[in-house]
């Protein structure tokens, strides 16, 4: 894939790059988005029924057995090259923040370290009334288990409809927008808030704006350029033209 020269220039003189990844990107390593999950005996349910804390309080099984399958959909992927390719452009960008709106783990699996995980991991548990993070309970029959710290019930670490971000992480995430000089929009439709406040505020800063995405979006009027592809296919084409040393089996 082709490479713009001005993109190429501008990404080898970056010193600060925010990259924003959503559902697409998770998509490539074949886990279904969001609502395309629900299939099978879960067909007959709206997922934001499921991912509340009213469903949570009023049928804890049920939600912790529909978390469960999908764990199960995240274990058997692996990240794929746009994954890899994120990891190789932090090795070489002096300050790089990787935010996701992903919960299934990948970038870190990948090797991703300046990571914000903006809704959280599938992979990692809190207790429902003091969220503390457990990583460990005695066997049991009950489900969902229990906290051994506090014996409250144990929930997956993932924020919720109707809960909020957690501020520190959002914080971060800001912070890093506002000063970066190019912010990458990569598998997202930039509609779902507060993640959708991160472009906007990169772009009132006058940072440059680039858009990795098989299909046009909200934004992509406002990028200054659009690598209209997978971000498997468009992310390691950016790196090894940027960077020719880097393997391609990266």
């Amino acid at each position: 894939m082709e490479m713009p020269s001005a993109l190429i220039e501008v990404v080898r003189n970056a010193r600060r790059v925010v990259v924003l990844t959503g559902a697409g990107v998770s998509a490539e390593s074949g886990i279904p988005t969001f609502r395309d999950a629900q299939t099978g005996l879960w067909a007959r349910y709206d997922p934001e029924e499921l991912a509340s804390p009213r469903a949570f309080k009023r049928n804890p099984k049920l939600v912790w057995q529909w978390y469960q399958w999908r764990r199960d959909l995240c274990a058997g992927s692996t990240p794929n090259p746009g994954h890899f390719a994120l990891v190789e452009m932090e090795r070489r960008i002096p300050e790089f923040t990787l935010v996701t709106q992903n919960v299934d783990g990948l970038h870190a699996l990948a090797g991703s370290r300046q990571l914000l995980e903006l809704h959280g991991n599938i992979g990692r548990y809190i207790c429902y009334d003091r969220r503390h993070p457990v990583t460990g309970w005695e066997p049991t029959d009950e489900l969902p288990p229990r906290c051994p710290i506090c014996h409250s019930l144990v929930r997956p670490d993932v924020v919720w409809f109707g809960e909020q971000l957690d501020a520190i992480v959002i914080n971060r995430a800001a912070v890093a927008a506002e000063r970066c000089d190019i912010f990458f929009s990569i598998g997202t439709s930039s509609i779902v808030y507060p993640a959708a406040l991160l472009p906007q505020l990169a772009l009132e800063h006058g940072a440059i704006f680039v858009e990795v995405n098989p299909n046009p979006t909200p934004l992509t009027r406002f990028a200054d350029f659009v690598l209209q592809a997978p971000s498997g296919v468009a992310l390691p084409a950016l790196v090894q033209t940027v960077w020719p040393e880097v393997d391609s089996g990266s």
